[in-house]
């Protein structure tokens, strides 16, 4: 018990001080996982912990970030990508195949060897790259769509991969061994091994069936029966024996467990348990993906790795750069251009945590030595390990660039008006709309350039650019308007436009959107004296419907709420005379301190005023 407990306050020690370090600077949470799991290392190995019986348990966490994936897709979506499944994900794994085992053959390898070689190389890591792309919201983009298609293919090529290998056994390295073939090569229990190679499909080809007909008919009845229960941890249990036993099912007849995990969330995406199973789930997913990066870099194995450094990084980039070759070839030929194409050849160059598997089978089955599987394995963890300074590349330097090409001139504004508009979102847009009606004219700036072209459509007027410049405020006419609405998305933004309108023309009124109750503070600090917290009118509305949901007059809901609001916005001003920028809000104990009188002040009188008006209504 001891040992156990000492193992798991190592690993969640490494997670929790080496993920938000790596994520501050940056670098991904992927390569936070990786790089604690490389600091561990050496207790890891004084403590005797098996890592790869660890990283084996923690593969289970992939399984459930499909299943998860899965109930994030609909059928019709997964049927509108077939197109990328087979052309993109079948093309990667046939050509990068053919490219690494053409370049294993110049190296002199066994012909059987290199096959093996490049199926096995020729698949990427599922973990990093759904991981990376849900972490930086690129899943639902083009290139996104792409390589996950391309991933899924990769699953299903596991299954005709391992029927080959044992085709590609070598007699000299049988000869040398002196054991039988497949010892140990299979990590569980496969139904089919022994079944004739067309029994075999048909039995998979029925699991797949299986898992479609128990998600429509007995998975959906048995939430429905467990939700009746109304206890939370029961239904995480059930959540749990789903993915489990899907798992388990996947594994018996030989085919991923990842798939079948992804086909079971595929069929219950129109479930209306979907989100609470989502919700579920996905904590011990992301716990057990956390652990499995963490073992990766656990398992490197570094006196080897200095030994033959140099042969590990040349077979290393040659992966990578043969990878992304093919990917480029491919993405280019089936409509991937610019970012979306970068994107693409950037995520999927490595080599994938289904590597470790495939050459612990295909040294079982004497097709590479031992030496050459050693080499193998440091060159797949290497490849992993660059991976999320590839995003980090794309972040930085690829987005970064097409996203600075994409910027254009800001609009000439050849008009001056009395009222000027800083952003037209969902709250420029409503003042706009109800300052024209009334027959004023406006002069509205916004910067994001796709809606603008929305708006054109529709005949509405915006000129594009930076509302927070003033050379462009100036154009507007900002030195003879009486009034600027400050409706920018932006916190930052918006204080900068504020302190820059308040102090350079203190005679224009300046009406300041707010996005919370401390940022109405600190525009007052700036000068701003005329701000609305964005959400505090719909807050007021929904307060007076409870109200009168729960029995209240109308007339008096309404009253009620007035009497609240009145007496908030006198206890902000009050507040906003305490609040200092400098400080924490709950460091301020003269801001705390009149916040306390306040409500020793005003609950009183406030149940008062509710009493008497409910009174009235009586």
């Amino acid at each position: 018990m001891t040992g156990f407990l000492i193992l798991a306050f190592l690993i969640l020690v490494a997670m929790v001080v080496s993920v938000p370090l790596a994520t501050r600077f940056g670098l991904g949470s992927v390569l936070g996982y990786l790089l604690a799991g490389m600091a561990i290392a050496p207790l890891l190995a004084a403590l005797n912990v098996d890592v790869v019986a660890l990283q084996v348990f923690a593969e289970f966490g992939v399984v459930m970030m499909l299943f998860i994936i899965g109930l994030e897709m609909e059928p019709r979506r997964l049927w509108d990508m077939r197109g990328k499944l087979l052309g993109l994900g079948g093309g990667q794994v046939i050509l990068t195949t053919a490219v690494i085992t053409g370049i294993a053959l110049l190296d002199a390898r066994p012909w059987q060897t290199a096959v093996a070689i490049g199926m096995i190389l020729a698949l990427s890591s599922t973990a990093i790259i759904v991981q990376s792309l849900t972490e930086k919201k690129l899943m639902r983009t083009e290139g996104g769509e792409a390589s996950f298609s391309v991933l899924l293919v990769q699953d299903v090529a596991v299954i005709p991969i391992l029927a080959l290998l044992p085709l590609l056994a070598m007699p000299d390295l049988y000869a040398s061994s002196g054991g039988p073939v497949g010892t140990g090569a299979h990590h569980g229990i496969d139904l089919t091994a022994s079944m004739p190679m067309w029994l075999a499909a048909i039995a998979r080809i029925g699991a797949v069936a299986a898992v479609v007909v128990i998600g429509i008919y007995a998975i959906r009845p048995l939430f429905r029966f467990i939700a009746a229960a109304r206890l939370r941890e029961l239904f995480t249990g059930a959540a749990l024996l789903v993915v489990i036993g899907i798992a388990l099912l996947m594994s018996l007849v030989g085919l991923s467990p990842a798939l079948g995990a992804f086909v079971a969330g595929v069929v219950l995406a129109t479930s209306e348990y979907r989100h609470e199973l989502e919700s579920d789930i996905d904590p011990i997913k992301g716990l057990l993906l956390g652990l499995f990066f963490i073992t990766v870099g656990a398992g490197i194995d570094f006196d080897l790795a200095a030994q033959i450094w140099q042969e590990v990084v040349f077979w290393a980039a040659v992966v990578i750069a043969a990878k992304f070759i093919v990917l480029a070839a491919v993405g280019w030929f089936y409509g991937l251009r610019k970012q979306a194409l970068w994107l693409f050849c950037l995520s999927l160059p490595q080599a994938g945590e289904f590597a470790f598997v495939l050459i612990a089978f295909a040294l079982a089955n004497f097709v590479i030595d031992s030496a050459l599987a050693d080499l193998m394995l440091l060159v797949v963890a290497l490849t992993m390990l660059v991976t999320p300074l590839l995003f980090i590349l794309y972040d930085k330097v690829i987005a970064h660039s097409y996203c600075k090409g994409m910027e254009r001139e800001p609009d000439a504004i050849d008009e001056e008006n009395e009222i000027i508009i800083a952003g037209r979102g969902r709250v420029g847009g409503i003042v706009d709309r109800m300052l024209q009606t009334a027959g004023y004219t406006t002069t509205v700036v916004d910067y994001d350039s796709s809606h603008l072209e929305i708006l054109q459509k529709f005949g509405v007027r915006t000129y594009y650019g930076d509302a927070t410049r003033p050379d462009l405020l100036h154009a507007a006419g900002i030195a003879r308007a009486k009034l600027l609405v400050v409706a920018l998305d932006e916190r930052e933004q918006i204080d900068k436009l504020v302190k820059y309108a308040v102090q350079t023309f203190p005679d224009l009124h300046v009406i300041a959107r707010a996005k919370d109750r401390n940022h109405v503070y600190e525009l007052w600090a700036y000068g701003c004296r005329d701000v609305i917290r964005e959400t505090y009118d719909a807050s007021i509305r929904i307060g007076r419907s409870a109200y009168e949901a729960l029995g209240v007059d109308r007339q008096n809901a309404i009253a009620m709420a007035g009497a609240f609001e009145e007496m908030d916005r006198s206890s902000m001003l009050e507040i906003a005379e305490v609040y200092d920028m400098d400080i924490p809000p709950m460091e301020n104990e003269a801001l705390v301190a009149k916040i306390r009188e306040l409500r020793a002040r005003w609950d009183p009188v406030l149940r008062e005023q509710m009493d008497e008006i409910v009174k009235r209504g009586q």
